[in-house]
């Protein structure tokens, strides 16, 4: 089934509950392909895409996010940023690398919840903890951990979203 760009948007949730059930390597593939096509400030993609499936590195990374819904995923996406590498906008000096994450981590959720599987963004972590698991040099910053698998549950939350009057203004 092909699901139109809106129906995509509208459809994708956090995942807080996964089955044990494992990601397909093509699955998972398709994924990560997602988030190396995904644009960025003067297309310097200063990120690195760290997937943590071994036993023993998924149960060190739970470390750095204790949640008991976060310790079912199957495995889990580790989006990094290089502020080094990223482009900053010559007017102000902006740094651009929160940005790029972003949209490549944006993709990477789209695209499993086009193939059927839960993501949710994790931000509130341990990040001295987390670089220290993933062996990350002194460049490399975890921004954020993305739980992936399939959901444990059919049942949808509700979101709350404000309406575009609220959000958008024409001048």
């Amino acid at each position: 089934m092909i699901m139109d760009f809106l129906e995509l948007s509208k459809s994708r949730y956090s995942v807080r509950g996964y089955s044990s059930r494992p990601v397909p390597e093509d699955l998972l593939g398709k994924v990560l392909e997602s988030a190396r096509v995904a644009p960025s400030a003067v297309n310097k993609q200063p990120w690195k895409f760290v997937v943590v499936r071994s036993e023993e590195a998924k149960s060190r990374l739970r470390g750095c996010y204790d949640r008991e819904w976060f310790a079912t995923a199957p495995l889990y996406i580790v989006v990094c940023g290089d502020h080094f590498a990223s482009w900053k906008r010559p007017a102000d000096g902006k740094d651009h690398c929160d940005i790029d994450v972003a949209i490549a981590t944006e993709h990477i959720t789209l695209a499993a919840a086009s193939l059927g599987l839960g993501t949710c963004w994790v931000c509130n972590f341990d990040v001295p903890s987390c670089k220290g698991v993933l062996g990350l040099s002194d460049e490399w910053e975890p921004c954020v951990i993305i739980p992936i698998g399939f959901p444990a549950s059919e049942s949808v939350p509700q979101k709350n979203r404000k309406d575009l009057s609220e959000i958008v203004s024409y001048i």
